[in-house]
């Protein structure tokens, strides 16, 4: 019996506990990620007077948001072995995943860019530049999640969206460095130089303190949520390659794929956390969209006002 056979045995309990909280937990995330989401991109879309360069990366990152929401019902409902659909799914898995990621880090920088060097940022910003740093963005995760899944080594019996091999997977190494680390630490620096700058700011005017205050709140919630979403994830999967190149026992095994597991759901609800960003962030997007709930509410009111009684 191969090492993955033997400890797959006791696997099943397991993988029937994670199945069901993968479904208690991803069935209210997708019903509420897919409102706020819809309801972030018809406001950014439909409802916001101009384009500015934050709109822009908030419009991708609530599309990469609602792409990978998608997939969540599949991933709890696909578990055949692995297909072109399989594969196709996966990939939009993590294609989105890691935009969402670089396009929180290209945000930060570009706020940090705009408040450390105001004058330049007036010429070398633009809301087109911003979207064809999208547009790039887009292509090169596209083009790295497809060949690394094309490439990659899978050891029978393959089932989509699991690792079952236990060979240590240096793509998956390589992505914690590229997909978090590297981000992780340029949004660090971006954060701490943007309320650096804000706190030097601060003046005796009471308002304009209390606005400042307020961003700096806002910036120290985006890096939080970004950390507690991500970094279980990321840390789950060194610690996967780690007993991986250990050959650890299967008791380790099972446990870190627990953590694995469990780290891939609390990274999943970032899809919900970034459209509840998005109104705090953005005092016209608070407008915009309690007016878009309003006129939601009053046009179901006058429908249900027109409606003729039943007859009995």
């Amino acid at each position: 019996m191969n090492y993955e056979a033997n400890c797959s045995i006791n696997s099943h309990s397991t993988n029937s506990t994670i199945s069901s909280i993968q479904t208690i937990v991803y069935i209210p995330v997708f019903i509420i990620g897919v409102i706020l989401n819809a309801l972030a991109l018809k406001v950014f879309c439909c409802k916001l007077s101009k384009w500015t360069e934050t709109r822009v990366y908030m419009t991708n990152l609530a599309i990469a948001d609602c792409l990978l929401l998608f997939t969540l019902p599949l991933k709890i409902i696909y578990k055949t072995q692995v297909s072109t659909l399989c594969l196709i799914l996966e990939s939009a898995y993590f294609i989105n995943r890691y935009m969402s990621i670089f396009l929180i880090t290209i945000t930060a920088v570009d706020r940090c860019f705009a408040i450390s060097y105001p004058f330049k940022a007036k010429t070398m910003r633009s809301p087109l530049k911003s979207a064809v740093i999208c547009g790039f963005l887009w292509a090169l995760m596209i083009s790295i999640i497809c060949v690394t899944k094309l490439y990659e080594k899978r050891v029978e019996p393959v089932v989509c969206f699991k690792k079952v091999s236990r060979e240590p997977s240096f793509p998956v190494f390589a992505s914690v460095i590229w997909g978090f680390v590297i981000p992780l630490t340029i949004l660090c620096f971006c954060s701490i130089q943007v309320k650096r700058k804000l706190i030097a700011k601060k003046c005796s005017d009471a308002h304009e303190e209390k606005q400042i205050q307020k961003a700096i709140n806002i910036i120290g919630a985006n890096m939080a949520v970004f950390i507690i979403c991500f970094l279980p994830i990321h840390v789950a999967q060194i610690v996967r390659f780690i007993v991986d190149m250990l050959q650890a026992s299967c008791t380790v095994i099972e446990n870190t794929d627990i953590f694995v597991n469990l780290a891939g759901i609390i990274a999943n609800t970032n899809c919900c956390l970034d459209a509840i960003c998005y109104y705090f962030v953005n005092r016209e997007f608070q407008e915009a969209s309690l007016e878009l709930i309003s006129n939601i509410s009053s046009s179901q009111k006058r429908s249900f006002e027109n409606q003729e009684p039943d007859v009995l």
